[in-house]
C-alpha cells in the first residue's frame, strides 16, 4: 500500500508540475543594453556569440568577466553579450560595470521575466556559445576560461 501511494503521489507531482517547452536550437534574442540600446542576436550572425549570464554578487562571474572581454577583444569573429541575471537596480549594476568594465554590451534580465527563448540558468555563471549559423553550439554552466572557449570554437 505504501509503495502504491507513493507512485500515485509522485504521479500527482509530475502532472502538477509546469511543462516547459525546450529551448530553441536557434535561440532569438532582442533585449536593451544598460546604455539604452537595442541588442539583437540574429543582427550577430556569422559571428560567434557567447551569452553570458551572470549576477552582480556572483564570485565566479565576476572573476570570468575578464577572460571574456579578453577573448572577444582578441578574437575578431567573437562577440558576447552580458545578461545580469539579476533583480538588483539597474543603476547599481552600470555602478558595478564602472568597477569592472566589459568590451561587451550588458542587458539586465530580472528572474520574474525571464527570455523566452534561453532556458532559466540553474545556476551561475551560465552561458551559450551561439555558432556563426545562429545556432547553440555549446552550454556551460559554471565559469568559462579562454582555453574552454578556444576548445568549442576550435581556434
Amino acid at each position: 500500500m505504501k509503495l502504491f501511494a507513493s507512485s500515485l503521489l509522485l504521479a500527482a507531482c509530475a502532472l502538477a508540475a509546469p511543462a516547459f517547452a525546450a529551448m530553441p536550437t536557434q535561440p532569438s534574442l532582442k533585449v536593451t543594453t544598460l546604455d539604452g540600446k537595442p541588442y539583437d542576436l540574429a543582427s550577430q550572425r556569422g559571428r560567434w556569440v557567447i551569452v553570458n549570464f551572470w549576477a552582480t554578487w556572483c564570485a565566479p562571474c565576476i572573476k570570468e568577466l575578464p577572460d571574456i572581454s579578453h577573448f572577444v577583444a582578441t578574437h575578431p569573429n567573437v562577440t558576447a553579450i552580458g545578461i545580469a541575471y539579476d533583480d538588483t537596480d539597474p543603476a547599481d549594476i552600470r555602478a558595478f560595470l564602472q568597477k569592472h568594465p566589459v568590451t561587451f554590451p550588458v542587458a539586465q534580465v530580472t528572474m520574474d521575466k525571464p527570455l523566452k527563448d534561453f532556458d532559466e540558468p540553474v545556476g551561475l555563471p551560465t552561458t551559450w556559445l551561439i555558432g556563426p549559423d545562429g545556432k547553440v553550439a555549446k552550454h556551460f554552466t559554471g565559469p568559462i576560461t579562454s582555453a574552454s572557449l578556444s576548445a568549442a570554437i576550435g581556434h
